[in-house]
């Protein structure tokens, strides 16, 4: 059964206290919350929407720029999610498959969490099916009501939960699936007398408990999974989670993590097995790590970095955009920027890729062939190539490109001043 996902992503986020950057659009590692979640979906899905609604045009033009397959639709005025979920009517007045509904700032959820609820949903014949999980501490979460059989009676927001809907610990996890079809009227029959004065996607539970259709409950065992950003301190843990979660994966897959306390990688990076993370390590963005490669400590990748296999990025070393072949060496304070390293290549302390025209606003390459020995402090302006075999001596700054096997060196004739101290000293 073809399956479509609507992701909520129009609230304003108060408590990020933002002026610029709307909620889902924070970041962890990189990659933005909203980003987290496409990427969750994207697989198993035909077709996505996006719900914006505050700071709609910049939602919009990163899911344009990013997601072909998924489409953005305005929810204005902005009256609770129900109405959200609502303004996809008309996108889907024909649609006869599954709906997939999630939060976009909730980034730590599984695709194959997701596959399993979608199963469940399927497997129970379900008309309805909403995910929840136990917190021990329950605030601010809605609460799922059950009958005294155990089946699903209703969710109670908390604003409107009694003192005894309170107590409950299974909340709603804020996914659900739907078989559109018959779920669809609901959207135009929810009623807004609540705390809030919003129609609440919650309410299709009742509803369809009152349309005699087949309504169940997934529990999530691991709720870290549903956990929400509404705020800065949220992002902050909501990032050590996912971090944890990331260097898990690496270690299990054969790379040594010297330090996970003070190591951050991205979960679009690859790794290859005997690689060796050093501590204050950062990595973000999607990258591609070969074997046998030792990577810091105190190194920086920024996104767009290719690493093939043994070798070196070492102390205090920034990359980006950049890919480093085979064997080459990138020791310690050097800045490598939209560049191609070849094999074999060495990197002196201090070397500087200047890939930035701050007048045109243009970045170029620095291209370095197989066998390139680049002495310290260099800065190579770009667009520059160095061709195989050269050697660029210490303190040079490279202008044009260099011919191979040849010495390239830009330096002044060193001077003397006889007795210069000792004459200042007799001032």
């Amino acid at each position: 059964m073809e399956i479509k996902a609507v992701i909520l992503a129009a609230g304003k986020g108060t408590r990020m206290k933002s002026e610029t950057t709307p909620k889902v659009l924070h970041k962890i590692l990189g990659k933005t919350l909203l980003g987290y979640v496409l990427d969750n979906v994207k697989n198993f899905v035909s077709e996505e929407f996006v719900i914006v609604g505050h700071h709609a045009q910049e939602v919009e033009k990163f899911v344009k720029e990013n997601y072909t397959n998924a489409k953005t639709v305005l929810q204005s005025p902005q009256l609770g999610t129900g109405h959200a979920v609502s303004m996809v009517c008309p996108s889907l007045e024909n649609y006869d498959g599954l709906v997939l509904i999630l939060c976009g700032d909730t980034p730590l959820i599984k695709e194959e969490t997701l596959k399993k609820f979608v199963e469940f949903h399927k497997s129970n014949n379900s008309d309805i099916t909403v995910m929840s999980t136990i917190f021990e501490n329950p605030a601010n979460y809605g609460r799922i009501i059950r009958e005294s059989d155990g089946t699903l009676n209703c969710i109670v927001e908390e604003k409107d939960a009694t003192p005894e809907q309170k107590a409950v610990k299974e909340v709603n996890a804020g996914i659900y699936c739907l078989n559109w079809s018959k779920i669809k009227p609901a959207f135009s029959q929810l009623k807004s007398n609540n705390a809030q004065g919003e129609y609440y996607l919650t309410d299709i539970i009742s509803w369809g408990k009152n349309n005699n259709l087949n309504v169940n409950a997934y529990i999530l065992e691991n709720s870290d999974e549903i956990y929400g950003i509404n705020s800065r301190a949220n992002l902050a843990c909501a990032s050590k989670m996912i971090n944890k979660r990331n260097l898990e994966k690496f270690m299990e897959n054969g790379v040594t993590i010297v330090d996970v306390e003070t190591t951050w990688i991205s979960e679009d990076t690859t790794i290859g097995q005997d690689t060796v993370i050093y501590p204050f390590t950062y990595i973000e963005g999607e990258n591609k790590i070969g074997k046998n490669c030792q990577i810091g400590p105190c190194a920086h990748l920024r996104g767009g970095v290719e690493v093939c296999d043994r070798v070196k990025v070492g102390n205090f070393v920034e990359v980006k955009k950049s890919k480093i072949n085979s064997d080459t060496n990138v020791g310690h304070l050097s800045y490598i920027g939209d560049s191609e390293l070849g094999e074999r290549v060495n990197i002196g302390a201090g070397t500087i890729t200047a890939n930035y025209n701050a007048i045109t606003k243009q970045k170029s390459r620095t291209i370095l062939k197989n066998d390139v020995k680049i002495g310290s402090n260099t800065v190579l302006v770009a667009p520059v190539t160095v061709e195989e075999g050269a050697n660029v001596g210490a303190g040079t700054v490279v202008t044009k490109n260099v011919p191979e096997w040849s010495l390239a060196i830009s330096r002044s004739p060193m001077r003397f001043l006889e007795n210069w101290v000792a004459t200042q000293l007799q001032k």
